[in-house]
Order: C-alpha cells, then structure tokens, then sequence
C-alpha cells in the first residue's frame, strides 16, 4: 500500500500533535478507525484539525485512569489523519482516522481550546511510514484454529473468504484493532517493535484468550 497523494512524508510530520485519549482504543498505522465525536472540547479538536493537517493522535489512558478529565496517559500513541468527516443533526462529526504513524509523548502543550496537545516524537517510528511488507510469514494454519475457537467463544460471525484473502500485514492490523482484548494488551500491540512482532503477538493473544474461555461460559472479555 502507497500512502494518498494527500498523507504528509514523515519529514512533513508537525512536531506537536492534538491527542484523544480513549481508553480499549487502538489506531495503528495504516488501520481504520471510525470515531463519533460529540464532547464540545473534540468537537473543537476536529474543527482545528481539518483546519491544519487533519492529524489527531489517539493515545489511551493508563490503566484505571479513565476518560474523563485529564487522564495520566500511556506514553506512545498513533496518529492518523481525518480521511472521511460527515456532520450529523445534533452536533455531531462522524469521522475516520486512517493510522499514519506512532509517536512518544514527549510532554504537555498548554490549550485554550479544551482539549490537549503534546510534542511528539516521531523518530524511532519512520518505518510505520515505509511500504508495508504484505507477507509477515504468518501461521495461517495456526491463526484460523486460534480465530475459529475465539471467535465461537466471543459470538463473532467470520467471513472466512475475506479473512483468507487478505494479506498478512492489513489482516494482523484488522485483527489487532477490532478484537475485544484488554487495554493493557491493545498498548502491547501498539507497541510491538515490528510488524512480525506484533504478527507473533497477535497470535498469542487470540491463542491464550480462546484457551482460557474454554469451559466457560462467560467470555473473558
């Protein structure tokens, strides 16, 4: 996949960065993330995005910290771009962040506009910039029996064509973002220092999570 014409290079990347801290959340680079943005303070954080580079970093707050207020925040995050916005009736942006690259919190920005703004760190990060590898040397063998017993314990419906046709780099990305796993295993994804990293850690993930539901009937998460 080649970035839009419309993406910054990472050379273009600001050195700050709007941050909407949401915790179970998970952006990475090149993933969708659709948003419903009400809360007057995001709502401003959009109108001040589209009006600049379209960047908002979505970061997730420490364990226990919750969303509301300031929160004490993870110290990496992922920015993406508004790729898509619509305005709803009753004030609301409905909007799609596409994954552009993570970033480290360097520190706090003052605001006058509610929400908040840290200086990023962009540098140890460049390759989530580069031309994924569409072959990560992923088990698919080993993936469908992991996804097979978690999806039967999570009540998720597959589409197992589509699932098969997708190449190993967009599909652990999917997988990564849109599984119910726990905050804490969403940073460690995030996290992960490279893309079969984060492949193999995936695949742990699903394996440990259909393992424990076994037996029960009460998924873990």
């Amino acid at each position: 996949m080649t970035w839009p014409p419309f993406f910054p290079t990472f050379d273009q990347l600001s050195p700050s960065v709007a941050i909407f801290p949401l915790t179970g959340v998970l952006l990475l680079p090149r993933g969708q993330l659709p948003l419903n943005i009400f809360e007057p303070r995001y709502i401003a954080l959009v109108d001040d995005a589209l009006a600049s580079d379209r960047l908002i970093g979505m970061i997730q707050p420490v364990a226990g910290a919750g969303d509301r207020g300031t929160p004490e925040v993870y110290p990496m995050g992922c920015a993406g771009r508004i790729t898509s916005f619509d305005e709803t009736d009753d004030g609301r942006y409905l909007i799609t962040l596409t994954g552009l690259c993570r970033f480290h919190l360097v520190e706090e920005l003052e605001t006058t506009r509610g929400y908040r703004r840290v200086v990023a760190d962009w540098s140890p990060f460049r390759d989530d910039m580069e031309a994924a590898a569409e072959d990560l040397g992923l088990d698919r063998d080993r993936l469908g029996q992991a996804l097979a017993a978690y999806f039967e314990r999570q009540g998720i419906k597959a589409n197992w064509d589509a699932i098969d046709d997708t190449p190993d780099d967009r599909l652990v990305t999917s997988l990564a973002m849109i599984c119910p796993f726990s905050p804490c295993e969403k940073q460690a994804l995030l996290q992960a220092p490279s893309r079969p990293e984060r492949a193999e850690l995936l695949l742990s993930l699903i394996e440990m999570a259909a393992l424990d539901n076994e037996g029960s009937d009460t998924p873990r998460h």
